[in-house]
């Protein structure tokens, strides 16, 4: 998207069959430039050119034409946009100004039919109007990314604190091992000593003596396999009752989780999808009904400006133009649609009962929006249980394997142990065998040496196993304090995007209350004290949905305040009130600093001189400040302003 920045060049348009236009160039310089003349002469259709250039959809093509082109040329580039009809719509092609139209829409291209306007003057629903801008779905998603993340920290640092809980208890097991091992090998070293007194005195039998040690030495071996193996089964045994506790623990949040059949998650799709197919079909009515109201609107101007060109001919004998205009008793027009000819009155009625369905359909589709939102959310919910069913299920599945799997592992261990249960038995009958009386004293001396070589080890492969879990634990506890620190980190973020959405409303609504301030002083109207929007919380059943009301503030001719709404407004009165409220939300959106044009229709409910002072103001603020007005409005403005009469 363009940027706007103090632009000096003269934007040129060139526009083909848009809104009234056959085509027509016009120069717009930097500043403010008045469209002056009487109606129905195609000042809002090069309005809505202006808009079409900048990107806007909000324009139509000429009733004739199946094809319109808009060119903007603007500090040496240009900008071109085609529109096609397509059945009851038109496309559009090219590159515009802005790639998002969106906020300028609402509060920099203000004409008559401009929904900030339009919004605040029916007394509708402000909220969506102010909000529209902000991506709230982003936010949203943001903050259940945020929770999620800030779940399995909370399991980690759970899962890191039992195992710190067990800290204590490890470390004086592993005392108690360090003990026992040097209490042991202090033992084997008397017992060596003995062994070594012992083999000094005994001089025959070397070769007897050294196949019984070897013998002792393959038994030593081979009882330490049995003891690795036992100790191997025992873990494994504990593992499966682990994972047998673990398998209850899951299995019974599986049957706290209602079980959702698929034809509720069909029903809840299908809802969704029809209640969007509902919403597109509103937009696309409303859609619909805007550009049938602004065609018609425009065909009508079309109709009056032919009435002005034709009408001179014929001004001599039938009396004077203007009383012809003025008299609506005898006004008619041909119908474009029919043919016929038709009283003026009776197609302005038309355009209202059009406008009157248009709001209707804009509130149908408000409450079609809260229902979708409503089911998404109940989606998202039986989506997020049935992912923790799928989870608790995959994790049954994963223990039902491992389960498997360890009882396999314990079959062949159990096999080993006994297959080394009688090597054992063999080696102690050979042992047996090459006892003799002579060596009874070093035969008992190298079993308990043995023995004791073997309680080193299993103390030493106990301590191992214990030391490592004390290191990992130990890991486990200093990596928290970087997961506590995460967690921090999340809860902050999270409570920024809690409140993110909160923030905005109550930033947007102060920024709306002291720019409709300052325009209501500039304005100077008697009557009018002030024009406010409070914020309202929702509660009951609209619980976590807010409210922006519109408040009027009035005086009496005595100088007495009250409060009123904008029902009890005359038309001229909510007309302003739509009006200051949209040039409000330019201010607001600080969009002089990205959307060159601002454009002023439909100023009729204001007077001449409020009217001067309006653009007077808002000339310090765009680049482009382009204002329709009628001729004797647009008297009250500065003469150094530039005036087009001509389009």
């Amino acid at each position: 998207m363009a940027t706007s920045e103090q632009l000096t060049d003269s934007a040129h348009f060139s526009v083909e069959n848009i809104g009234g236009i056959d085509d027509t160039e016009v120069d717009i310089p930097p500043g403010v430039t008045v469209l002056t003349g009487k109606n129905a002469t195609n000042r809002t259709s090069f309005l809505r050119s202006i808009m079409g250039a900048m990107g806007s959809q909000r324009v139509s093509l000429k009733g004739d034409a199946d094809t319109g082109r808009i060119e903007l040329t603007l500090d040496g580039t240009t900008y071109e946009r085609t529109l096609t009809r397509a059945g009851d719509g038109v496309s559009f092609e090219g590159d515009a100004y802005l790639d998002d139209p969106e906020v300028a829409d609402l509060f920099a291209f203000l004409l008559e039919t401009n929904d900030a306007r339009q919004a605040a003057a029916r007394g509708e629903q402000l909220r969506d109007v102010i909000m529209r801008p902000v991506d709230v779905d982003a936010i949203r998603s943001e903050i259940r990314r945020l929770e999620e993340e800030k779940g399995d920290i909370n399991d980690e640092l759970a899962r890191i604190e039992s195992k710190k809980r067990e800290l204590p208890e490890l470390e004086q097991r592993r005392t108690q091992l360090r003990e026992k091992i040097e209490d042991k090998r202090e033992e084997l070293a008397d017992l060596e000593t003995d062994i070594d007194d012992s083999s000094r005195d005994v001089e025959e039998g070397r070769k007897e003596q050294a196949e019984l040690e070897e013998k002792l030495q393959e038994l030593r071996e081979t009882r330490s396999e049995l003891e690795s193996v036992r100790r191997k089964i025992e873990r494994q045994e504990e593992s499966i009752s682990s994972l047998k506790r673990e398998q209850n623990e899951l299995e019974a949040d599986l049957e706290e989780l209602p079980d959702a059949p698929m034809g509720e998650h069909r029903d809840l799709e299908s809802e969704i999808e029809r209640l969007r197919g509902e919403r597109q079909d509103l937009n696309s009515e409303i859609n619909e009904l805007r550009s049938l109201i602004q065609y018609n609107e425009e065909r009508l101007e079309a109709e009056d400006y032919e009435l002005l060109e034709d009408g001179g001919a014929a001004a001599e004998s039938e009396g004077s133009l203007t009383d012809q205009l003025v008299d609506s008793d005898a006004e008619t027009v041909v119908c474009w649609t029919c043919g016929s000819s038709v009283e003026r009155e009776q197609i302005e009625s038309t355009i209202e009962r059009l406008k009157s369905i248009r709001t209707e359909k804009v509130e149908e589709l408000n409450e079609v929006k809260s229902a979708l939102e409503e089911k998404k959310q109940e989606q998202q919910e039986a989506t997020k249980k049935q992912r923790q069913r799928t989870e608790i299920e995959r994790k049954l599945d994963d223990i039902d394997g491992e389960l498997d799997r360890r009882d396999e592992q314990i079959d062949a261990l159990k096999a080993n142990r006994e297959s080394l249960t009688e090597e054992v038995e063999d080696l102690e009958s050979e042992v047996d065998s090459l006892e003799s009386a002579d060596f009874d004293e070093i035969l008992s001396l190298h079993k308990e040496a043995n023995q004791l070589e073997f309680e080193i080890d299993s103390l030493e492969s106990d301590l191992d196993e214990v030391t490592e879990e004390i290191e990992e634990i130990e890991d486990d506890v200093e990596r928290a304090e970087d997961l506590r620190e995460k967690r921090a980190e999340l809860v902050d973020e999270l409570t920024d995007q809690r409140t993110k959405i909160d923030q905005i409303e109550a930033e947007a609504v102060d920024s709306f209350n002291e720019h409709m301030e300052s325009i209501l002083d500039l304005l100077g109207y008697e009557n009018i004290e002030r024009i406010w929007i409070e914020r309202i919380e929702g509660t009951g059943a609209s619980e976590g949905q807010t409210r922006f009301e519109l408040h009027i503030v009035r005086t009496t001719e005595n100088g007495a305040a009250y409060e009123d709404t904008i029902d009890h407004l005359s038309e001229s009165e909510r007309e302003v009130t739509g009006l200051i409220f949209a040039l409000a939300g330019y201010l607001v959106h600080d969009l002089h600093e990205t959307v060159p044009f601002m454009l002023l229709d439909s100023l009729e409910a204001i007077d001449s001189d409020r009217i001067a002072r309006l653009v007077e103001y808002f000339a310090d603020y765009a680049d482009y400040l382009v204002v329709a007005l009628l001729p004797e409005d647009a008297q009250a403005l500065d003469d150094d302003f530039t005036r087009v009469t001509s389009i």
